[in-house]
């Protein structure tokens, strides 16, 4: 079977994706049940599932709009020499 445990903490969430046998799988499951409280922190959630790829792809990490407004340093030298050159014309 395909396991998924989802772990909340303080510092992100974080996931684990491994294949167990149905027993393993089920009875992790369910011994973590009583700590699965998604949404909180420190809540360990485990699922298990058998069909191909069924525990799925991990969620995208959001972007930090600070991040997204400050351009590379590839990015930079570009445009400093594009304003190199229109200031030569």
């Amino acid at each position: 079977m395909c396991q998924k445990e989802v772990m909340e903490q303080s510092a992100g969430i974080m996931y684990r994706k491994s294949c167990a046998s149905s027993a393993a799988c089920l009875i992790a499951s369910a011994g973590y049940q009583s700590f699965c409280s998604p949404g909180k922190l420190n809540s360990v959630c485990i699922s298990c599932c058998n069909t191909p790829l069924c525990n799925g792809p991990r969620p995208k990490k959001r972007s930090s709009s600070a991040l997204a407004l400050r351009p590379g340093l590839p990015t930079t030298i570009l445009l400093l020499k594009l304003a190199l050159l229109l200031a030569h014309c």
